[in-house]
């Protein structure tokens, strides 16, 4: 058997580990299949354990000898761990193990990457390397002796020695041990150099292969640039002599935060112009910034469990928003976060495989590495800063880091420092971290004698383990704007805590205003026009809007809102009305929504990254959705048609804005990956995809031959292929990018997400016979197979050839890498969305799965979910 039966792990039975760690001394003798670890380990009893047990996690280690105080000892092994009789006082732990890095292909704990040895603990790879408590709660301090004839060998903290074949490395920061790293290879590094604001030098180093040099540079600055940041906005600086980031081929995540070495997938931190994408640029930045700001909101202070997952992530997450905004376009990052939490989280809410952002139970903890712990978690972050205001938040965070430093921490703490900060009971904001769900909020509008009156209505439908819901505090952001178009009320957060809650405005000879909050008195006996409401400005809470509003008012928001979320918002609005009634009716496109783009378009003012994302339309994934809620069956190739028709249409009535668009925004200066030309390639790249609806591809196969970087090159190539065109640029692009495995990634996505529906399925089976499809590459397989899975007409066909296709792939990578198969699973937790057939089809590919044998831990746990919800 290849994992043992999954067992459910409750938070409510935490307990604290037996015994505390005060030091760990590991040293490692590198062999591809036979590496020998030797642990030291200095335990003491811990006196708030309640439970003197000594068990160390340990998995598919081979115990050499092992000894307590020197005196050698036989423990009981098992498949999970070991026990041991030890004395009832402090002693020393010494364990010898070989483990197998070389057929490490799950890619936990020590394995090797084209001949480079690197690890991945988090969360619990650890227990792969060595036996030891392999839990967040155990912190201590970590000395490592590498022996291996590598030239670079690298763990965390500071270099304390190295000689020929030898290095030594301590950690002086008490960790756990999902925060150890590991790597040891033939590598360059890329060298930089900070000098924090206390004036200490740190060393820079970004760890490539041979080869690789040339795409180091946009990463090192973004990580200057994250250092710089977090000292102004939070106060922290870096703690260590040197800071570590290593680039590697075969991973399962982007990146990991361990101590002072950071290992990350390459995709996430290798750029150039020829290479990468202004996407890229952007994702770079921000991954690189995320697991930097770890530091402090992850490393310094941990989670006391990994039902805590939330309390690391989704603060980092909503502080490496915070640095894309500072550094990019806010209300495009602001929009850009709406788009992604709508699309991955919220199907996550409101399916099979919701759960509260700290979840009360997990069989395998890998798979709660969701968009609900990151973004929605980001989110509960943000809500809270809006409650409490800018100055309060940077108080709490100042008390947080003073009073938590060195620890590791639940909910309850943070919380409470924001409860001592504000004297504000948050008893009911913690049904933010309980509850699973997304908020439903219905809108309805009086207006009587003056006063303008918002009514709101909060719910939050069942979800697996939780039938009955409470109120939550719901942050509302609300503007009014005058029957002129002038903004007559800023921005006012209404504090949403019942069930059904009225909050009315008043009119004074300022403009309108809350009623009850302090200002001018009111105009007796004014009668100005009905002001119109922009809800939910800068997407203020992560609920479901449900307002009652015609095409001319979303028109009206589209062209006059001075809050750039409700304005997209309001463009959003118009084109999934215009969409669903396309695909129930047959009707033609409404011309608000067509005029109010045309107008957008026009604006020149605009940001240009900001008027391409008003040309977006919403996911056919998302549409679906929407019916569904409608108590539509959505027909997936129906939907499909209503957008590419639509999007035919839009191309027709701006036709003649097209040909400035694309002028406009042609660049002659040498590229950089900055906001201010990645937009002006986004505009560029948006008007050239509707004007190869025009002209068949011809303008896209000029801009080919002439385009000097991914960007461009990448847009045009996906245009070609939209437009049933480019094999000659399709060929040409493998001829000269087949020896860079990222491009490579690309060339494989693009032709599986630009395909027609009828011929994705196809399209995927033929790649993946191609020479270069490596399945066991983590970013390869989902170049491949993940966008078949989100290519939304293509994966429904009505058929089931993309349904039993990925269901082929996930059973033969199960048992190579279960981590990555039962996160690709998720793309069959909205079956139940569907028509009978396809219910039928899938439901018989997840039993399929199902009932494999031997099936792992991951991979049982996500298909059971789906199936029995």
């Amino acid at each position: 058997m290849r994992d043992a039966a999954p067992t459910t792990i409750y938070l409510k039975d935490y307990t604290p580990f037996g015994y505390l760690v005060d030091s760990v001394h590991l040293t490692f003798d590198l062999a591809p299949n036979a590496t020998r670890v030797t642990s030291r380990i200095a335990f003491r009893p811990n006196p708030d354990a309640l439970d003197r047990q000594f068990f160390l996690h340990g998995e598919q280690l081979k115990l050499i000898r092992a000894t307590v105080d020197g005196v050698e000892i036989t423990p009981d092994v098992t498949e999970t761990g070991l026990t041991a009789v030890v004395p009832d006082a402090a002693f020393v732990w010494e364990a010898e193990v070989e483990i197998d890095p070389g057929n490490n292909t799950a890619l936990e704990g020590l394995y090797i990457s084209n001949g480079m040895y690197c690890t991945q603990c988090e969360a619990e790879g650890f227990r792969k390397i060595t036996f030891y408590p392999d839990r967040p709660d155990v912190m201590s301090i970590f000395t490592v002796r590498i022996n291996g004839a590598l030239p670079v060998l690298l763990s965390n903290g500071n270099p304390t020695g190295k000689g020929d074949g030898w290095a030594e490395w301590n950690d002086p920061w008490p960790k756990p041990a999902y925060l150890f790293a590991l790597v040891a290879g033939d590598l360059i590094t890329h060298p930089g150099q900070f000098t924090t604001k206390s004036g200490r030098e740190v060393e820079l180093n970004l760890w490539v292969r041979p080869g690789d040099e040339g795409k180091c540079a946009f990463g090192m600055e973004a990580l200057k640039k994250s250092m710089k940041w977090d000292e102004d906005v939070y106060g922290r600086e870096y703690d260590l002599d040197v800071f570590n980031i290593v680039a590697v081929d075969d991973f399962n995540m982007g990146a990991m935060e361990n101590k002072g070495l950071n290992i990350f997938n390459s995709s996430a931190v290798l750029a150039s112009p020829e290479t990468s994408t202004d996407m890229n640029f952007e994702r770079i930045e921000a991954i690189i910034a995320h697991e930097y700001f770890h530091n402090w909101t992850g490393n310094r202070i941990t989670c006391r469990d990994w039902f805590q997952l939330c309390l690391k992530e989704g603060l980092t997450v909503y502080r490496d928003a915070q640095f894309t905004s500072d550094m990019r376009s806010a209300p495009v990052k602001r929009i850009h976060d709406a788009i992604d939490l709508r699309a991955r989280q919220f199907a996550e809410d409101n399916g099979p495989l919701s759960h509260p952002v700290r979840p009360e139970s997990f069989q395998e903890i890998n798979n709660f590495y969701t968009a609900t712990v990151y973004e929605k978690g980001a989110e509960v972050i943000g809500m809270l800063k809006r409650l409490v205001g800018d100055e309060a938040y940077a108080q709490a965070l100042e008390l947080y880091f003073d009073r938590h430093d060195g620890q590791a921490c639940t909910i309850e703490d943070w919380i409470k420092v924001f409860e001592d900060t504000t004297d504000r009971d948050l008893t009911q904001f913690k049904r933010w971290y309980s509850q699973s769900g997304t908020p439903r909020v219905s809108v309805t509008e009086d207006w009587t004698d003056g006063i303008y009156t918002l009514t709101l209505k909060q719910r939050t439908d069942p979800t697996p383990g939780q039938s009955d819901k409470l109120p939550q505090v719901i942050p509302v952001a609300v503007g009014l704007i005058g029957a002129n178009g002038d903004e007559t009320m800023p921005t006012t957060i209404l504090e949403f805590t019942q069930e059904i809650q009225s909050f009315a405005f008043e009119y004074t000879v300022e403009g309108w205003r809350l009623q009850g909050c302090e200002g001018p008195e009111r105009v007796s006996g004014a009668n100005p026009p009905k002001p119109t409401a922009s809800i939910l400005r800068d997407f203020s809470a992560p609920v479901i809007l449900e307002h009652d509003q015609s095409s001319a008012e979303r028109a009206f928001l589209l062209a006059h809102d001075s809050d750039p979320f409700n304005r997209w918002q309001a463009g959003r609005s118009l084109a999934e009305d215009t969409l669903i009634k396309m695909i129930l009716t047959d009707a033609a496109p409404e011309t608000d929504y067509l005029d109010g783009i045309l107008a957008v378009l026009r604006d020149s003012d605009l940001d240009p990254s900001y008027r391409a994302l008003m040309l977006g339309l919403p996911s056919q994934s998302e549409l679906a959705a929407m019916m569904h809620e409608q108590g539509v069956t959505p027909d997936p190739v129906a939907i499909w048609t209503a957008v590419e028709t639509l999007r035919q249409v839009t191309a027709q009535h701006v036709q003649d804005l097209l040909p400035r668009l694309h002028s406009e925004t042609s660049i002659e200066a040498a590229f950089s990956p900055d906001a201010e030309q990645a937009g002006q390639r986004a505009l560029g790249g948006a008007a050239l995809a509707l004007t190869s609806r025009l002209d068949g591809g011809a303008k896209a196969a000029e801009d080919y031959q002439r385009a000097d970087n991914m960007t461009l090159q990448l847009s045009a190539l996906s245009c070609l292929l939209r437009a049933g065109k480019g094999e000659q640029e399709l060929n040409a692009f493998y001829d000269r990018w087949q020896d860079d495995r990222l491009v490579m990634d690309k060339w494989f996505g693009l032709q599986v997400a630009m395909s027609a529906p009828a011929e994705t399925a196809d399209i995927v089976s033929h790649l993946t016979g191609h020479p270069d499809f490596n399945w066991k590459n983590p970013n390869r397989f989902r170049a491949v197979l993940g966008a078949l899975a989100t290519n939304h007409a293509g994966f429904h066909r009505a058929d089931g050839a993309g349904y039993s296709l990925l269901a082929d792939w996930l059973i033969k990578l199960d048992p190579v890498n279960p981590q990555t198969t039962a996160r690709m699973c998720s793309a069959f937790q909205t079956w139940k969305r569907y028509d009978a057939d396809r219910q039928a089809l899938i439901r018989n590919q997840l039993t399929r799965i199902a009932e494999t044998p031997d099936l792992s831990r991951d991979t049982t746990e996500m298909v059971t979910r789906i199936l029995n919800a």
